[in-house]
């Protein structure tokens, strides 16, 4: 497998991120990177971003989750941020990002998780909640689901093509386009800093087409999650946002179908897709909430 590491002066005085690196290394010889702050022995809150994000993403919450006695871990997932990626379409798979994310959780043993998740973070996070309950203690869900088939979004659909086709694929704009808030030119070219050429792009780009969404999707994975979800009890926390027009109301689909909704003070968050731009204080309330009363 040929894997590309981009160097770490290009991660050299980011806006907004002065937490320092770590490593773990997985299956394959491949590097994880996370930012892991606050007390080591703590209830861990694992904050999963989506795509075409990375840690930097949680830059405002992690601080503040920390600070309120909690131990704060972002990985990037392969293929993003400062995590290893590898260089072919095909070393990626929904699968196998469930896979890595998994040995790296088994690496840290981390345990007594609260899982706070948004976008692919939730395709992931909460396969991984299914896959290993005895390690989760709560879910706090903001812009996400775990589709099994259902049609596309249109704006999804939209997405899904401007992926795939689009000759030009700009991370740091893509996110502007997934916030309300106005992004700084220095916060846009820390979206870009993982990224510094096509080839770095490889999952970013793939990942839109392997949302299971649209026909003839095998769902035997999903379904097995969600037979797992269906019994979980224990705190799960919805706080979608109000502006967000590919997740609007899937939230609705947590609360029929997890038992653990029951007696949530679930939240309406202010801003588009990027929930964690556009209100981080509203996102991380609702975390060390459900934190403490694990």
């Amino acid at each position: 497998m040929k894997i590309l590491r981009v160097p770490d002066t290009a991660f050299a005085s980011l806006p907004d991120f002065p937490f320092g690196p770590h490593f773990a290394e997985i299956s394959g010889g491949l590097r994880v990177h996370y930012i892991d702050e606050g007390p080591r022995d703590a209830t861990v809150v694992l904050m999963l971003h989506g795509e075409p994000t990375w840690s930097y993403l949680y830059r405002h919450m992690i601080g503040p989750i920390a600070a309120a006695g909690f131990r704060a871990v972002a990985p990037d997932l392969i293929g993003f941020g400062r995590s290893d990626k590898p260089a072919r379409r095909d070393d990626y798979s929904y699968a196998t990002q469930v896979r890595w994310m998994r040995e790296w959780i088994e690496a840290l043993d981390l345990r007594n998780i609260v899982l706070a998740c948004q976008d692919w973070g939730s395709l992931i996070g909460l396969r991984l909640v299914a896959e290993m309950p005895e390690r989760f203690a709560g879910v706090v869900l903001s812009n996400g689901g775990l589709p099994a088939g259902q049609p596309a979004p249109r704006a999804f659909a939209i997405w899904r093509g401007f992926a795939r086709w689009s000759p030009l694929f700009p991370i740091g704009r893509i996110v502007q386009a997934g916030t309300k808030r106005r992004l700084s030119d220095a916060e846009r070219r820390a979206y870009d800093a993982p990224f510094p050429s096509r080839a770095h792009k490889v999952a970013a780009r793939l990942f839109p087409a392997l949302v299971p969404l649209g026909p003839n999707v095998a769902n035997a994975d999903q379904e097995r999650a969600w037979s797992v979800l269906e019994g979980w009890d224990k705190p799960f926390r919805c706080c979608f946002s109000d502006g967000d027009p590919i997740t609007r109301g899937a939230d609705a689909v947590f609360r029929e179908r997890v038992p653990g909704t029951a007696g949530q003070s679930h939240a309406t968050l202010h801003g588009g897709h990027f929930i964690q731009e556009d209100d981080p204080g509203g996102f991380a309330t609702n975390i060390i909430a459900v934190a403490r009363s694990v």
